[in-house]
């Protein structure tokens, strides 16, 4: 028996437990379209690529699985690149399913073919982010691809892949038995754990340390390993700082979490992972901004600190730092083995109170630093006053989407996170647009969770296309635009290295050249409010969170800069031999 290759791939994903595909029409994906009308998968129309990938990069983060991208051949396929390469460099999984031109009309320039350096050739476009680009060349092997795509985006370290189609295939016959025959396959792989002798040697150097110290990256939060990692913690009453992409490892109200690292760390936080004896890192990549540019006196003073390293990829081990014992394994199973030897090494755990006192004091301090800024009246608000009155508002286990600037950066370093993977970060290509996207792939995931997109007006302003989607679909997401009428981060630094702020700034004349971004919302046909003054901000979000539809805050913001106690190269480029970061353009 034989049927259309589109109609066996929407049955294919429909077996494999897919319920959303995100994704834009164009004449090469038609097919799979139509495929898709009487199925039970839910298709998520878009206007624009990149809004498709960043949806699906949220909607991954959240399911733990990976999430399906259909994507047009050309200018589609460049649309979504830069949602994929995010997904790339934050290890999350997406099957991109691109159609292409006609496998017949390769290098005849048929209809937005890429054939500039060889003919056919748009899936190499991708190639340099993704796990694997395919191009499938009879419709006899696409079976056989698409499995292997999900099985490779799945395993290891995760990440994208591509599964390029010529559209002619799309609509060719195959044997039902050739997809049927994948239905047999494990859908899962089993990964590595750790030895005990391995594990012993951590534990044994763990506890014999001075000062040692626990480093969470994002490969915790990949791993699903956060309870494992806080047990751990407990029984040993090891301190934990994390990376940016490692926040929510530990709830940020537990008695032994630091905070984030690196740039926009805090001095206590970068001065003990420095005077650290020995760091234990779990999945992290040690990246410049976590990492203070990687120099000695800011954040990590390795190798004069010890370092020991587990993480499923090996090529993450020793990448930016020597290491004594590097471990390929996953997190998960490696942590259940350390604490399982940790119990039989030290039975009774062990005790750091005065550590505990020490960070509690240092926690209030910190926060009696910013109550000044979190209680002021100004406006245009203070970050300080918006961030801090959206904890007070959100439930516990809300999602937060970021883009970047203050709500990437302010966020990392001052916003409680409470539950593992309630917050979704573009961390390693750290994208611009990513926040708002983001948040609706998450909220489709999750319909249950109040979602929230902590944006600002530059990234926001990438891609308010996304509205169309939310109103269409009914996808109850906050947009909460941390408005400073400038790419705020981009101004400050130029401003405080060269004394202007020009091409950062939205004003000519000085006059606001920015939109009404509540009334673009309402264009939209979507709830939008501008707010005016600092005390209308808590009961507008409260009454956005009420409605439970989807809804844009335009909050007037004053560009201050993220305080730091880190240390970035950039600042050494562009003033060398001087103490200069970023400044206020208010």
């Amino acid at each position: 028996m034989k049927d259309l290759v589109s109609h066996q791939l929407v049955k294919y994903l429909e077996n494999r437990g897919i319920k959303h595909i995100f994704g834009l029409c164009g004449h090469t994906n038609i097919a799979v379209l139509s495929a898709l009308e009487k199925s039970s998968i839910a298709f998520v129309n878009v206007r624009h690529e990149q809004i498709a990938a960043h949806a699906a990069d949220g909607y991954a983060r959240v399911t733990g699985k990976a999430a399906v991208v259909l994507s047009h051949l050309g200018p589609g396929l460049t649309n979504a690149s830069t949602g994929v390469a995010n997904a790339a460099l934050d290890c999350i999984p997406l099957v991109v399913i691109a159609g292409d031109v006609p496998s017949h009309y390769y290098g005849k320039h048929p209809h937005q073919e890429v054939n500039l350096h060889a003919d056919g050739a748009q899936y190499e476009i991708y190639r340099p982010f993704v796990k694997r680009a395919w191009r499938v060349e009879r419709p006899e092997l696409f079976p056989e691809i698409i499995e292997k795509a999900f099985q490779l985006a799945e395993s290891g370290q995760p990440g994208p892949v591509l599964v390029d189609v010529p559209m002619d295939i799309f609509s060719r016959k195959v044997d039902v038995a050739l997809f049927d025959r994948q239905q047999h396959n494990a859908k899962v792989l089993r990964k590595p754990s750790m030895d005990e002798t391995t594990a012993e040697e951590i534990v044994n150097r763990l506890v014999a340390a001075q000062k040692p110290l626990i480093y969470a990256g994002g490969g915790v939060l990949l791993a699903n390993a956060a309870d494992e990692l806080a047990k751990l913690v407990h029984h040993l009453s090891l301190p934990v700082a994390h990376s940016l992409m490692g926040k929510g490892a530990l709830p940020d109200d537990h008695p032994l979490i630091l905070g984030m690292t690196g740039f926009w760390g805090t001095q206590y936080i970068n001065d003990s992972c420095r005077n650290a004896d020995i760091i234990l890192a779990l999945g992290s990549r040690f990246k410049e901004a976590d990492s203070s540019s990687w120099y000695p006196e800011y954040t990590f003073d390795i190798p004069r600190t010890k370092l020991l390293q587990i993480d499923i990829e090996p090529a993450e081990i020793g990448r930016n730092y020597p290491v004594e014992i590097g471990v390929v394994a996953d997190l998960k199973q490696a942590l259940e083995v350390l604490l399982r030897v940790a119990q039989k090494i030290v039975p009774q755990g062990i005790q750091r109170d005065a550590l505990k006192q020490e960070m509690a004091d240092n926690r209030e301090a910190f926060k009696q630093s910013n109550r000044e800024m979190e209680q002021s009246d100004a406006f245009p608000m203070m970050p300080e006053r918006i961030l801090a009155e959206v904890r007070e508002v959100l439930p516990r286990d809300a999602i937060i989407t970021t883009d970047v600037g203050w709500n990437k950066n302010g966020v990392g370093q001052q916003f409680p996170v409470y539950e593992p993977g309630s917050i979704l970060i573009p961390g390693g290509y750290a994208t611009m647009g990513f926040g708002g996207p983001a948040a609706m792939g998450a909220k489709i995931a999750r319909p249950d969770k109040v979602v929230i997109a902590l944006i600002g007006d530059g990234g926001f302003g990438q891609n308010p296309a996304q509205l169309a989607t939310a109103r269409h679909d009914d996808i109850a997401v906050i947009w909460l635009i941390m408005n400073n009428n400038a790419f705020g981060t981009i101004a400050g630094l130029e401003k405080a290295h060269f004394d202007t702020t020009h091409g950062t700034v939205f004003e000519k004349d000085g006059q606001s050249t920015s939109p009404d971004y509540a009334a673009v919302a309402r264009a939209y046909g979507v709830e939008g409010i501008r707010i005016n003054a600092a005390a209308e901000f808590k009961p507008a979000l409260e009454k956005a969170i009420e409605m439970n539809k989807p809804v844009v805050l335009d909050v007037p913001m004053i560009n201050n800069p993220v305080p730091t106690a880190g240390h970035w190269n950039i600042l050494d480029i562009y003033s060398p031999g001087k103490k200069v970061s970023h400044v206020s353009t208010d």
